[in-house]
């Protein structure tokens, strides 16, 4: 490991290896480290589809297309009586090659980016533990100091720290950015099954949201490779967790309560533990300063309804990368150049926090909306895929809200 990078990634996931591949392959000389060895455990198996584009970007969609993950047609909603939506077909509102995504084992995902930005030039460490950001009296990044996998503690020099460091959001912890949202405290219980009950035919592989019969909580239901389905529930942190429940009692007694999903359990075997996160979304009040920018989960994070994390963290990634890379052409690595990216960014992505806090809201039945609204689906599809940077959905979350307010008069 040298003393100087130019660009020094820290996490490598999703946001950390797309942006590394961004920079190193514009010959930047970058150190990529992740904490833990790779591959990884890790939660958020399921893609958007508009991450294809960011495959095409770093060179990975035919290795993505054959390493054997469970592909992802559709997305499907089951209210609390168990009744099930028609499902979301991609490919009926956008029939390339891009309609098709995946759901995937994030330990082999992850490793696939951190291997990929080794090839396009970065130095890759894994089982490497950031201890410190180094600022200067103006408030710049100047480095960084990290203990390798021998025990050995190197402080490196740089011009340029991308934190992709996740939830521990360590620049936004040290400079006290991190935002929690009070309207969005929730926790995350799952656990792995095998045998479970999927769809049929083009829909074996949806993501499937289920909600409980008193809708305080609901149940994601995402099919992996090799037989394998990822179920967590998700609610009020303090609803579920209170008078200090177990959170494998808490699972169990959700989804008990949830008619949509026991029968898909019935003959299935629970595998492994039982998983918990907590407080899980917020957002960041500054997201770059002089020297130092904030990517994927570091940078904020949302819910895991619509399965936007994967995409949002790759989408930063890329964009920060591109930005950083522009800066060091210009000479001009100044808060305003490496975070020039963020206001699109924001403005796309208010719309899959606005369809957050509408899914949470009793008042709101996607099936019922569609019923009222028919011609919003193809902008409703258009947010599940994740295409929220080429048009506005503003006329959509009116017609919501307007729904809402009348139910809630009923």
């Amino acid at each position: 490991m040298r003393t100087y990078y130019d660009c020094v990634v820290i996490g490598g996931g999703p946001a950390g290896g797309s942006a590394a591949s961004i920079v190193a392959k514009a010959g930047l000389d970058t150190l990529l480290i992740e904490r833990d060895a790779m591959p990884r455990f890790h939660i958020g198996e399921s893609l958007m589809p508009e991450t294809y584009w960011a495959f095409e970007r770093l060179g990975l969609t035919e290795r993505i297309r054959k390493a054997g993950f469970q592909a992802k047609k559709s997305v499907q909603f089951v209210t609390h009586r168990g009744t099930e939506s028609e499902p979301f077909f991609f490919r009926a509102h956008d029939d390339r090659p891009c309609s098709t995504t995946w759901q995937v084992e994030r330990s082999e995902f992850d490793k696939l980016l951190f291997d990929r930005a080794g090839e396009l030039g970065a130095d890759c460490y894994d089982q490497t533990r950031l201890l410190d950001v180094h600022f200067d009296e103006n408030h710049k990044a100047t480095g960084v100091s990290v203990r390798t996998a021998d025990g050995n503690n190197h402080s490196i020099d740089c011009r340029v720290v991308i934190d992709a460091t996740g939830q521990q959001s360590f620049i936004a912890n040290k400079l006290k950015l991190k935002q929690v949202d009070a309207n969005l405290k929730k926790v995350a219980i799952w656990t792995y099954y095998r045998g479970a009950v999927r769809g049929e035919g083009d829909n074996e592989g949806a993501t499937i949201i289920l909600n409980t019969e008193s809708r305080d909580s609901w149940f994601w239901f995402i099919p992996l490779s090799r037989g394998i389905t990822s179920i967590g529930c998700v609610g009020d942190s303090d609803c579920l967790l209170n008078n200090g429940a177990k959170p494998e009692a808490v699972f169990f007694d959700q989804l008990a309560r949830c008619p949509g999903l026991t029968p898909r359990l019935i003959d299935a075997v629970r595998l492994g533990d039982i998983r918990t996160a907590k407080e899980f979304s917020y957002s960041t009040s500054q997201h770059a300063g002089d020297g130092w920018v904030l990517v994927g989960d570091a940078f904020g994070f949302i819910d895991p309804v619509y399965s936007s994390g994967v995409f949002f963290a790759l989408e930063m990634g890329i964009r920060a990368g591109d930005a950083i890379v522009a800066g060091f052409k210009k000479e001009d690595l100044s808060r305003e150049q490496l975070q020039s990216w963020t206001a699109e960014f924001l403005e796309g992505s208010q719309w899959i926090r606005k369809l957050v806090h509408a899914f949470y809201s009793k008042e709101f039945s996607i099936g019922r909306f569609m019923k009222r609204h028919p011609e919003h689906r193809g902008q409703i599809t258009n947010l599940l895929i994740g295409r929220i940077f080429e048009s506005s959905a503003e006329q959509v979350f009116q017609d919501m809200e307007a729904m809402m307010k009348e139910s809630a008069t009923m």
